[in-house]
């Protein structure tokens, strides 16, 4: 019987070591085989392998806390690390795949292009609708023995009090009645060019001589007797053609543009722009147009827009005050459609552009450049760049305003010549 515990080894190696152990001697330790992953460190002296057994490699030192001895050994422990890859692609220290940095010259590049290009058919598509909607029905080429052309342009701005597509509902609240016809509210010679603007009222009771004209719908000429009568009868008589033929017979200027609105679509434009602001210079009550307004600043829905240039009857002036009160808002309203508010929010522009597009009546050869063109000159009015008035009045004669001849040649020719408005009106 060997002694403990000399006879260790010799019992254990005698006995197997292990259920099952197919060996006559135990096993050595087990050895975490390492993984080279850097190049073959250089020979040298280093500390041997401790004894356990022929055919283990001798180990590095455990040096640096990281890893063995920073010669390349990788313990073959997780160190987030992801090993198999091509190696391409990896950050700095092998940290992943690395994605390339944005190149932001080509995305502002594609962006801009996008951006113009959705506004460029925006544009275009918004300018083909408008064109479309313009109600071009006055045929200026039936007007026959016109003055000359002279520098700028000349629109003739009218108001109508057409009632046509209006309800009764509508015509009791806008104060309108029910007259059949049309006939004029208001007529302004709009004049633009390189000297700013000038608008000229014509009173609707202005003593006017109806020359001879084509009728617009018959064709048949009929011949001039001298015959006078108040401007607005014109219109009455035979439309738009025989009111332009006879304030150019009148005046000796000639017309290039005819714009006409109604009362519903006046209104309507109003409402659309959100209003108009007013400085009302006095109390103004006038059963007649519906007009019922305290003096100061207010803003006007349609309703009342069309109550202020209507009124009449309750102004001292009667036609003259009301001529001038129509001056002040058409170029209030101008302003107001004329403001980034309105131009830069489609959802207050497309309202306005229809209401007043399937309101206006204009002539044949008038374009959408010619309408923005005669806005901003409106607003310009407004905006103390241009020039308001009335039409020189130096009397009545059978209860007709009369012109002051000598004054309203004088003007004729400023217009004509473009040339900066020195004559004053009533």
């Amino acid at each position: 019987m060997n002694d403990w515990p000399e006879g260790w080894s010799g019992d254990i190696r005698g006995s197997g070591y292990g259920r099952g152990s197919a060996s006559a001697r135990p096993e050595s330790a087990r050895v975490m085989r390492q993984v080279r992953r850097g190049a073959t460190p250089p020979p040298g002296p280093g500390p041997s392998a401790p004894p356990y057994g022929a055919g283990v490699p001798q180990q590095p030192s455990y040096t640096d806390g990281q890893g063995y001895g920073g010669d390349g050994y990788d313990s073959g422990y997780n160190t987030g690390q992801v090993y198999g890859g091509s190696g391409g692609g990896q950050g700095p220290g092998g940290q992943g795949p690395v994605r390339p940095a944005p190149n932001w010259r080509r995305r502002i590049k594609w962006t801009a292009i996008t951006v113009v290009t959705v506004l460029v058919v925006t544009t275009v598509g918004t300018y083909f609708w408008a064109d479309s909607k313009l109600n071009r029905e006055v045929d200026l080429s039936k007007v026959i023995e016109r003055p000359g052309a002279g520098e700028g342009t000349n629109y003739l701005i009218v108001g109508s009090d057409s009632r046509e597509g209006m309800t009764d509902a509508q015509k009791k609240d806008l104060h309108t009645g029910s007259a059949e016809g049309k006939r004029t509210d208001s007529m302004m010679i709009l004049h633009t060019g390189d000297n700013g603007a000038t608008l000229i009222s014509l009173p609707r009771d202005s003593d006017v001589e109806i020359p001879s004209f084509v009728g617009s719908e018959s064709g048949k000429k009929y011949p001039g007797t001298g015959r006078h009568t108040k401007l607005n009868a014109a219109y009455a008589e035979d439309g738009p053609e025989l009111l332009v033929r006879t304030i150019e017979h009148n005046t000796g200027l000639r017309l290039d543009h005819y714009v006409e609105i109604g009362f519903a679509g006046f209104a309507n434009i109003v409402d659309a722009v959100g209003g108009v602001e007013m400085d009302i210079p006095q109390d103004i009550k006038d059963k007649k147009s519906g007009a019922d307004f305290q003096k100061g600043k207010q803003t006007l829905n349609g309703e009342e827009a069309l109550a202020f240039v209507r009124t009449r009857y309750a102004l001292a002036g009667s036609d003259l005050d009301r001529t001038k009160n129509q001056q002040k808002f058409l170029s209030a309203l101008a302003s107001q459609v004329a403001t980034p508010s309105t131009v830069l929010n489609p959802f207050k522009l497309y309202p306005t552009m229809g209401a007043g597009l399937d309101s206006l009546v204009v002539d044949k050869d008038m374009g959408l450049f010619d309408l923005a063109s005669m806005f901003w000159a409106m607003k310009s009015v407004s905006g103390g760049d241009g020039t308001s008035m009335n039409m020189p009045i130096s009397g009545s004669v059978g209860g007709n305003l009369k012109w002051d001849d000598a004054k309203v040649k004088k003007l004729v020719e400023e217009l004509k010549n473009d040339e900066k408005v020195t004559v004053s009106g009533n």
